[in-house]
């Protein structure tokens, strides 16, 4: 659905209709419409913070950040991050989009589950996980206003099950390659030599996340 909410809508043009021709055929209906409100998230954070950006590259990261879930684009043993980044890559390459703008998508989805780093880098990159804070995770729920959030999800709704069903969803699209999912060797560290420090949990987060569902 195309919706316009604080100037902040989809892009136009010709390769954001593919873009979104693409991935909707590619992914299910939740990650669908997951992606497309990482999008609206990622854009309106952008113009919160007054950010310069590109818009096409900012809904082309959003729309592909979780394709590596997707069978069609799984590899067998490299991150799914980096497999859905890959995808947009490849698919920007075969549209004549330049290599500089393509190396900035490739690393927005790359690095959108690494927290505290993206937001250093530029606005595409920070962009876009910051859409997929907000709409997993409910970071910054409240620098939202009511009628963002409900104009969002009202064009593209999260279901009764949403955080049960990505929390899956990830579940399904890894689960296959253990290996890729080493994670942060800081946190590592600490639970070897500190018996007091306990990790965070990312699933706790979303189950507990200012979102309703």
């Amino acid at each position: 659905m195309f919706f316009k909410i604080d100037d902040v809508a989809i892009p136009d043009s010709q390769l954001a209709r593919e873009i979104t021709e693409v991935v909707r055929d590619t992914v299910s209906p939740l990650l669908f419409h997951h992606s497309s409100r990482v999008y609206y998230f990622g854009a309106l954070a952008g113009r919160h913070r007054g950010l310069k950006f590109d818009p096409e590259l900012l809904y082309c990261g959003c729309m592909f950040h979780d394709m590596g879930l997707s069978h069609r684009y799984s590899s067998p043993n490299e991150r799914f991050e980096v497999d859905g980044a890959n995808a947009a890559r490849d698919f920007l390459k075969s549209r004549g989009i330049n290599q500089q703008d393509i190396d900035t998508v490739w690393t927005a989805i790359a690095l959108h589950t690494t927290p505290a780093i993206p937001k250093h880098m530029h606005p595409v990159i920070a962009l876009v996980t910051a859409g997929v804070e907000m709409d997993v995770l409910g970071l910054a729920y409240d620098q939202y206003s009511n009628v963002e959030r409900d104009a969002v999800v009202r064009a593209h709704p999260r279901g009764n099950h949403f955080k049960e069903d990505i929390i899956q969803t990830f579940y399904d699209g890894i689960k296959h390659k253990p290996d890729t999912t080493f994670g942060n060797v800081k946190a590592d560290v600490l639970a070897d030599k500190d018996p007091h420090f306990h990790a965070g949990n990312f699933c706790s987060v979303i189950r507990c996340s200012a979102w309703p569902a």
